[in-house]
């Protein structure tokens, strides 16, 4: 299936994008580096212009479109994949599946939404189409998530006694490395009900004007047609307020041409979700945090998929670093190793709503068990907490059933997240210690009871609210994945700096000066390390000042013109010009 974008754009229609791909090109090199600076923040951008490769613009958003269909003899199979071109690993394909479709006890009838997570196959390679790696930069943390992929599945089931079955069942799957849950639910409500009475033809038209798409680029706030509906969202960025809508501040002024506008791509509505353990939701947040193994036990792939996803987000913007599947089977390609009782329960939070999991799971240490999920503003009846020995049948009332005794005590207004702690920021040397001579400093190493001791005085129990053990949620904490992976990235993000500051010093050294002080072989190693340093930068995206990397290549070329001809002409050989 060929896709073609509208004819006439000239150069001045590229995109980001775009310019990644023709900067590659030129290059003949690895399309890890864009052309040219980032975009401007919140730069409106209405959807137009063509990528230099076909696919490019839908690969940028979503990796294919799958529709998966019931066959009598095969079971759930996967009818439909575009484009025709996509990849999927049998495993990959497997996974789809049988994630696309509720559990036969589910009973859902009529259309259904949910969303489901699977690993990608090891050795997938990586494509042109992964330019974006290049934005990921100013994505916030808990928005990366590269190495799984998201199903976003529209399924329907009717009646229909022409079948032999009797029922008419399919799906409609948005397959997506992007965490774009609310975004892509909105999608897939405009696309698929007229999918479902038109078929394929409908469909290669919905990929089409997907790949006209621009791309989702952090910060930019986009105008996406599709099908006749144009949506305005915003990609949000590392450098975001938590809990601000920034698109609710840039649609002050009536837009005559848009028919949706998201608030935001990813969050799920965690006040519905959490509605029938409201009460409890401060404990779960806990459980959250420290990396518990939690299972979600649920009526629907609907109310499992919402709740999982709103367990995640409950600690943003700290990212939750273990596991986690919305959605999740008896066929599953981690099954046995996700319910295996010969050892302990690994760090994971898993929907499920196959009543064998209430046996198969009993021996977990917390598990929650829900109902319907109500309409937004209606609060149900709240579930108790429980104990474990009391969850042993599919009659089992809704509940939270664990032993766990929370650290904090319950708090009537919603929980704040976790600040980050100014012990972590003492790691980083003071700037006056970095030399340009030298290389740079290292950030001194974290000790758990040195931090400790810090919270007797600066810890968050002498000014929150909220009372209980502090100290003993932060011990348990320190030895969570969630805290392992945040300190691993708050570590990467301060040795960064470190290499920004010292490119920063070196700019505003007198480097002609110091060659005249020095030998030649000196001031030829002096340029390779220059140039390294450059593309150090430019592939780490150093948090340098905008004019750092201009100055240190005027500084590079300055100090090569003043080597002999002999000394230049070997540089140019080697490709160091």
């Amino acid at each position: 299936m060929a896709l073609r974008g509208p004819a006439g754009l000239g150069p001045g229609s590229r995109r980001p994008l775009d310019e990644a791909v023709a900067g590659a090109v030129e290059r003949e090199a690895p399309a890890l580096l864009a052309a040219g600076g980032a975009p401007e923040d919140d730069e409106e951008d209405d959807g137009r212009g063509r990528g230099l490769l076909r696919w490019d613009g839908f690969s940028a958003w979503l990796h294919c479109v799958c529709v998966v269909g019931f066959d009598l003899e095969l079971g759930q199979a996967v009818e439909v994949i575009y484009p025709q071109h996509s990849k999927l690993t049998d495993k990959e394909k497997t996974n789809i599946c049988y994630l696309s479709f509720p559990d036969s006890n589910s009973g859902c009838l009529g259309d259904t939404q949910f969303c489901f997570r699977f690993r990608q196959s090891s050795g997938r390679r990586v494509s042109l189409h992964c330019l974006l790696d290049q934005f990921d930069k100013d994505l916030p943390v808990y928005l990366k998530d590269p190495a799984y992929f998201y199903g976003y599945v529209y399924f329907r089931q009717v009646r229909d006694k022409t079948l032999k079955r009797g029922y008419f069942q399919k799906s409609l799957v948005l397959i997506s490395k992007l965490p774009y849950i609310h975004f892509f639910h909105t999608v897939l409500k405009q696309i698929a009900p007229e999918y479902f009475e038109k078929s394929e033809p409908y469909l290669e038209a919905a990929c089409n004007d997907v790949d006209r798409w621009p791309a989702p680029v952090p910060g930019k706030t986009l105008h996406l047609p599709i099908m006749g509906v144009v949506m305005k969202v915003r990609i949000p960025t590392c450098h975001d307020k938590p809990g601000t809508t920034q698109i609710v501040q840039l649609t002050q002024q009536a837009d005559t041409n848009i028919s949706v506008i998201l608030p935001t791509v990813h969050e799920v509505d965690i006040f519905r979700c959490f509605c029938p353990v409201f009460l409890h939701s401060q404990m779960l947040w806990e459980l959250v945090l420290l990396g518990e193994p939690l299972v979600v036990m649920a009526p629907s792939p609907s109310e499992s998929s919402e709740t999982v996803l709103a367990l995640v987000n409950c600690i943003s913007p700290l990212k939750y670093f273990s596991d986690f599947r919305p959605y999740f089977t008896i066929h599953d390609s981690e099954f046995k190793e996700y319910t295996t009782r010969t050892q302990a329960p690994p760090s994971v939070i898993l929907g499920v709503t196959n009543p064998f999991f209430a046996k198969t799971l009993q021996h977990w240490p917390h598990i929650i068990r829900i109902g319907d999920l109500k309409p937004t503003g209606e609060i149900p009846k709240q579930v108790k907490v429980k104990k474990l020995k009391n969850l042993k049948t599919l009659d089992s009332k809704p509940g939270v059933y664990t032993s766990y005794k929370p650290y904090l005590n319950r708090d009537e207004e919603i929980i704040k997240q976790l600040q980050k702690e100014r012990y972590v920021a003492s790691l980083m040397p003071l700037q006056k210690s970095i030399s340009p001579w030298k290389s740079p400093p290292q950030l001194r190493q974290f000790l758990p009871e040195e931090f400790m001791k810090t919270l007797e005085k600066t810890g968050p129990q002498l000014t929150s609210r909220i009372k209980g053990d502090w100290i003993g949620l932060y011990r348990h904490f320190l030895k969570s994945p969630n805290f392992d992976g945040w300190f691993k990235t708050r570590r990467k993000e301060m040795i960064q700096k470190l290499e920004a500051l010292h490119l920063e010093a070196l700019c505003e050294e007198d480097l002609l000066l110091w060659i005249q002080k020095h030998t030649e072989v000196e001031t030829v190693d002096l340029v390779l390390k220059l140039k390294n340093k450059l593309l150090q930068a430019d592939r780490e995206h150093l948090p340098v000042k905008p004019d750092t990397m201009e100055k240190l290549r005027t500084h590079i070329d300055a100090i090569i013109l003043a080597l002999p001809e002999d000394l230049q002409g070997i540089l140019l050989k080697t490709g160091m010009t």
